[in-house]
C-alpha cells in the first residue's frame, strides 16, 4: 500500500528543496501528483524524477551563467519523472522497487479509520448538494456509515472501494454543477497547463486535468475527499 502520509509531503518538499526557495504547489501541482499516486508510481522514481530534472536544470543554468528562467510549477518535472519509473521498472526486472510499497498499517488503527468514515459520512449528509448530487451524497454517507460499522479488513481493498464512492460523487457533480462553471474550471486548467504540454503525454493531461477539476469541484461544495490518505491530510 502507497505510504499515504509521506507521498505528497515528500514530493512537495523535494521539489521546494531543488527550486530553493518556498513555492506553495499550486492546484495543478497536487492534481498532477494525485495522478502519479493513483497511477501507482512508486515515491523513489517520482523523487529520483525530480531530482535529474533538476540537475539538468542546474547544469544549463551554470552554463547560461545563472540566466534561465525559473521552475514555477512541478509539471516542469513531469517528463522526467516519467522516465525515471521507466528506468526503475527495467531495473526492477518484476521485483517492486525498493520503498514503494509498504503495508502501511501505522496510523491505520481500525478505531481511527471507523471515525475518518463516519466524519465524512456527516459532511457529506450535511452538504446540501443540488439535485441529483444530493441523493448520490447520501447513498455514499450510508455506504461510508455501513464501512464504519466493520471497517476492520484490507486497507488496499477499504481504500479500492472510497476511490469508487468518490468517483460517483464526482461524477454526480459534474451532472448537478452549472455549465458556466465547469468551462470555466477546464479553461483554467487548459491554461496552466499549457507551458507544460510538451513535457507530458496526452493521456498524462487528460488525467490531470480531471484531478484539477475533481478537486476544484470538491472545495467549492465544501465536501471530504474520502482517500485513507486524508487521514493524515486534513
Amino acid at each position: 500500500m502507497l505510504n499515504y502520509f509521506n507521498y505528497f509531503t515528500e514530493i512537495e518538499q523535494r521539489f521546494q528543496q531543488r527550486r530553493g526557495s518556498l513555492l506553495m504547489l499550486s492546484t495543478l501541482d497536487w492534481a498532477l501528483i494525485e495522478t502519479w499516486r493513483d497511477g501507482g508510481l512508486p515515491l523513489e522514481a517520482v523523487l529520483r524524477g525530480i531530482d535529474e530534472a533538476f540537475d539538468k536544470y542546474d547544469a544549463k543554468k551554470a552554463q547560461a551563467g545563472g540566466k534561465v528562467r525559473k521552475v514555477n510549477g512541478l509539471a516542469w518535472c513531469s517528463q522526467a519523472v516519467m522516465e525515471a519509473v521507466e528506468k526503475g521498472q527495467e531495473a526492477a526486472t518484476g521485483i517492486a522497487v525498493a520503498g514503494a510499497v509498504e503495508a502501511a498499517e501505522s496510523g491505520f488503527e481500525e478505531d481511527r479509520v471507523a471515525a475518518f468514515l463516519k466524519e465524512n459520512a456527516g459532511k457529506l449528509r450535511a452538504a446540501g448538494l443540488p439535485g441529483v448530487a444530493a441523493d448520490v451524497a447520501g447513498e455514499c454517507a450510508g455506504r461510508l456509515e455501513a464501512l464504519a460499522a466493520g471497517s476492520a479488513g484490507a486497507l488496499e481493498e477499504l481504500d479500492r472501494t472510497l476511490t469508487v464512492l468518490e468517483e460517483k460523487l464526482f461524477g454526480a457533480l459534474q451532472m448537478a454543477a452549472p455549465e458556466d462553471e465547469l468551462v470555466r474550471l477546464k479553461e483554467q486548467a487548459t491554461r496552466e497547463l499549457a507551458p507544460y504540454r510538451g513535457k507530458m503525454q496526452a493521456v498524462q493531461i487528460k488525467q490531470v486535468q480531471q484531478q484539477f477539476l475533481q478537486k476544484r469541484l470538491f472545495e467549492a461544495y465544501k465536501l471530504p475527499r474520502l482517500s485513507l490518505f486524508y487521514m493524515g491530510h486534513g
